[in-house]
């Protein structure tokens, strides 16, 4: 199969899960034998510019010209069967749909909820939000300054939407849309996608990583991900606290806007917490590997959190948060456990009860045997290329009709 795979890099200086799923799901389809080429466009394009590369970003974020241009030179090159285009923001823009037309077929990546959402995160005033999802429209985003905390910023992402919406663009020019969950599917689904093209296919974990056996794992539990509000550190740091002197380490790796004030709370409280930073990607992963618990405690709706899936790969219980898909994805007392959203008691008392009754090295073998069936690299390319293939008839249909 030829493909070609379009993707907007978020800016290099923060690490970002939707770049790593873009080349981890290049690498794999190379692997599988598939004629693979790129389309990619990188945001540090316009951070370096100062002010008028954050007036460039805005302008081109809801059609930009020259990538039509440059997609339709691509495909006269490159006859692919399949355009798969992950992030479109803020420089590649939905016009590449248009761009490719009847020639290939179109799918794409719902890393997040930006089709719809202008912050790309539903949450708003420490909780969540659907409104603009709910009622179809960008004027809550807009009264609400969501992207960013100005109306200046969320105008060009709220004007994206409306505006393709208005030309339906998702409905005339992809074939095929991926959801990271089923949660992620049915909330898309009731913004406005077509339900019969949107399909949901996870995140995975490439290779044949190794779980390290629980008598050799670290008295310890980690939080991995950026410190920012969405991720709940201080409902965590707070339970800790809590727990005192008899909780065991809480190892938290990664960096963000909120960090000096999380390692100010954690300094006030008696439970042993240790900030890392950030850290390579093989070094956060050796720390879920060696852990005997992963903590996500997100007070909004994730799409699949890439130390989910690193989480089952190592065989590594997880302990989540009861919002948007996690409690699909984490199944209560079997691969992990399930809490309260946004209360660091229920936090507590969930995390200490398996901790105290030592049940989390069944739960170990159960989250391993998870990845196997789910999550592993030959399952996961067998679900995209069906997803592809259906696309493919899809745009078949279209051409004969």
């Amino acid at each position: 199969m030829k493909i070609l795979l379009a993707h907007n890099f978020y800016g290099s200086a923060a690490p970002s899960g939707e770049n790593q799923v873009f080349e981890l799901e290049r690498a794999m389809l190379a692997r599988a034998g598939h004629d693979v080429r790129t389309y990619v466009r990188h945001s540090d394009e316009i951070r370096g510019a100062g002010g008028f590369g954050l007036v460039k970003g805005a302008v081109l974020t809801p059609w930009n010209p020259a990538t039509a241009r440059g997609v339709h030179r691509a495909l006269a090159h490159f006859a692919a069967d399949v355009v798969h285009v992950h992030n479109t923001f803020p420089l590649i823009s939905p016009a590449i749909f248009s761009a490719v037309g009847t020639g290939a077929a179109r799918v794409l990546t719902l890393h997040n909820y930006r089709l719809f959402c202008s912050s790309a995160i539903p949450l708003r005033d420490h909780r969540t939000c659907t409104e603009c999802l709910d009622g179809r429209s960008v004027m809550p985003a807009v009264r609400h300054a969501c992207y960013r905390g100005s109306r200046l910023a969320t105008l060009p992402l709220a004007l994206s939407v409306a505006l393709h919406r208005a030309l339906r663009t998702w409905e005339r020019h992809v074939d095929a849309f991926i959801t990271l969950t089923g949660f992620q599917r049915d909330l898309m689904i009731r913004a406005g996608l077509p339900a019969e093209r949107v399909w949901v296919k996870p995140n995975f974990y490439p290779g044949a990583p190794v779980s390290t056996p629980w008598s050799q794992r670290r008295d310890c539990v980690v939080f991995a991900g950026r410190l920012s509000e969405e991720k709940g550190v201080a409902l965590l740091i707070d339970a800790w606290g809590r727990w005192g002197a008899a909780a065991p380490e809480l190892r938290i790796v990664g960096d963000g806007p909120l960090r000096k004030a999380l390692e100010a709370r954690a300094s006030t409280g008696a439970g042993r917490i240790t900030f890392l930073g950030q850290v390579p990607a093989s070094a956060s992963e050796e720390e879920i590997a060696t852990a005997k618990l992963l903590v996500l405690p997100s007070i909004c709706f994730e799409g699949f959190p890439m130390v989910l899936r690193e989480a089952f790969a190592f065989g590594t219980p997880a302990a989540v948060s009861d919002l948007g898909p996690l409690p699909r994805i984490v199944q209560h007392g079997r691969t992990g456990l399930v809490f309260r959203s946004g209360d660091p008691a229920a936090l507590l008392a969930a995390v200490r009860a398996a901790w105290e009754q030592d049940d989390l090295g069944r739960m170990s073998d159960l989250a391993r045997r998870e990845f196997e069936e789910k999550y592993a690299e030959a399952a996961n390319h067998q679900q995209l290329v069906a997803i592809y293939e259906r696309a493919m008839a899809l745009q078949k249909d279209r051409l004969r009709s």
